[in-house]
C-alpha cells in the first residue's frame, strides 16, 4: 500500500510550518494549540529544511536551559530529516520509523516541498485490522471453537508489544 492510499492522508490538515528564523515560543504555541507533535521548518519555497519535535524541545531547549522567547527554531531543530513521497510504500516507512525511532514523517513532492505529514500513529492504525485478521485465522486453525479467547489474549499481547516498541 502506498502512503497516499491511507484514508488519513487526504483528510489531514496541512502540516504546520515555520521559517528557520521563527522563535521557539511560536513553535511551542502552534504545537500546543494544534495538538501537534512537531512543526516542519521550511524555506521560503516550502522546501523542508528541518523539523522541530517534542523530543527536540526536551533535549535541546529544556535540557540546555535555553529561553524559548530568544532561541530560534534553527538552533534546536533536527536538520537531518527523513522525507517520504506519497507513492512510497507505507510498510517500508513503518519499518524505517520503528528502527530509527522517529515518529513524524514529512511527505514532500518531487521538488522537496511539504505536502503532508504522517505520524507513526497513522501507520499503526493501518496494521491493526490486518493483525487482528491474522490472529483470528491462526486461532481458528490452532484452537478450534474457543478461538475468541485466544484472539483476545493475542490482541492484548500485540498491543503491549506495540506500546513498548513505539514509546
Amino acid at each position: 500500500m502506498r502512503i497516499k492510499d491511507r484514508a488519513e492522508y487526504n483528510s489531514k490538515p496541512k502540516p504546520s510550518t515555520l521559517p528557520p528564523s521563527a522563535k521557539v515560543r511560536e513553535a511551542i504555541t502552534r504545537m500546543a494549540e494544534g495538538n501537534f507533535g512537531s512543526v516542519v521548518i521550511v524555506d521560503p519555497n516550502d522546501k523542508v529544511i528541518g523539523i522541530l519535535t517534542e523530543r527536540d524541545l526536551l533535549r535541546r531547549l529544556l535540557h540546555e536551559n535555553r529561553n524559548p522567547d530568544s532561541t530560534i527554531v534553527s538552533d534546536i531543530m533536527t536538520s537531518q530529516v527523513r522525507l517520504a513521497k506519497e507513492d512510497d510504500n507505507l510498510l517500508d516507512w513503518m519499518r524505517i520509523m520503528s528502527n530509527e525511532r522517529f515518529r513524524h514523517l514529512p511527505i514532500v513532492d518531487d521538488e522537496g516541498r511539504i505536502v503532508n505529514m504522517m505520524s507513526q500513529g497513522d501507520f499503526v492504525s493501518y496494521t491493526w485490522p490486518e493483525l487482528l485478521q491474522r490472529f483470528k485465522e491462526t486461532a481458528k486453525a490452532t484452537v478450534g471453537s474457543s478461538y475468541q479467547i485466544v484472539i483476545i489474549i493475542m490482541a492484548l499481547l500485540a498491543y503491549a508489544l506495540l506500546v513498548n516498541i513505539f514509546h
